[in-house]
């Protein structure tokens, strides 16, 4: 693929449900912090061409010394300061991008098992369709409730994806999406949402049940075992 493809990571989280006083991105995992093993995964693809993670401004030199530093990453080229909300964190981390990007891929700090061939078919959706995002099949029955908890409706299971990052784009659609909901004041729940409001497809690409977001202690344990299933 013959076009300049940049990754942002944001990489924020607090570790509240974690139960712990260490934040999410810096809770070791084996040798080495949660957000390290995910950048190394993009380290080594051959087709990124740059990193840019997204942290609290205030956490830039916890970043450096623990997730980065350490490491030598070479795809890494600075660290952007976060906002108050994901969408703003992702909008900063579309601004440091120079002009000669086409695509984007934005990537949770704290989901490090992303794999190539996950990474390599949303790039090839996106060349296609502008945008893309890995999911995976909703294994359980999803109910929906009012707001008395009782249940008005369920819908079919095999139309519902549990929707996982990468999330792959168009930098120029995505530019123009986040400019979009600036201006209509849209607050929405993932980027791909956003491409959504704009009126553009976005293509579901089969992810992995693997590809977790860590977010509890359960989550975490879980991670220690797939990671020594894959040494």
């Amino acid at each position: 693929m013959n076009s300049k493809i940049s990754v942002l990571i944001p990489a924020a989280g607090q570790g509240k449900r974690m139960e712990s006083s260490v934040k999410k991105p810096y809770l070791m995992l084996a040798d080495k912090p949660i957000l390290s093993h995910t950048i190394d995964r993009f380290e080594q693809n051959s087709v990124i061409d740059e990193i840019f993670v997204i942290v609290d401004e205030s956490d830039f030199m916890l970043c450096r010394e623990n997730a980065l530093e350490p490491f030598r990453f070479r795809k890494v080229q600075e660290l952007v300061p976060g906002g108050e909300t994901r969408q703003v964190s992702v909008f900063n981390g579309l601004r440091a991008l120079s002009d000669d990007v086409d695509f984007v891929i934005v990537h949770d700090g704290v989901r490090p098992f992303i794999n190539d061939t996950i990474i390599f078919e949303c790039l090839e959706a996106t060349a296609e369709w502008g945008a893309a995002v890995s999911a995976v099949p909703v294994k359980e029955t999803i109910k929906i409730a009012n707001e008395e908890a009782f249940i008005v409706d369920t819908p079919q299971r095999d139309r519902l994806w549990r929707v996982q990052t990468p999330q792959v784009f168009r930098k120029s659609l995505l530019v123009e999406a986040h400019k979009k909901a600036i201006y209509d004041k849209i607050d929405a729940p993932d980027d791909a949402a956003l491409i959504e409001k704009l009126g553009f497809p976005v293509k579901l690409v089969m992810g992995s049940y693997k590809n977790m977001k860590l977010t509890t202690p359960e989550d975490l344990r879980v991670a220690e075992t797939l990671l020594n299933d894959e040494i």
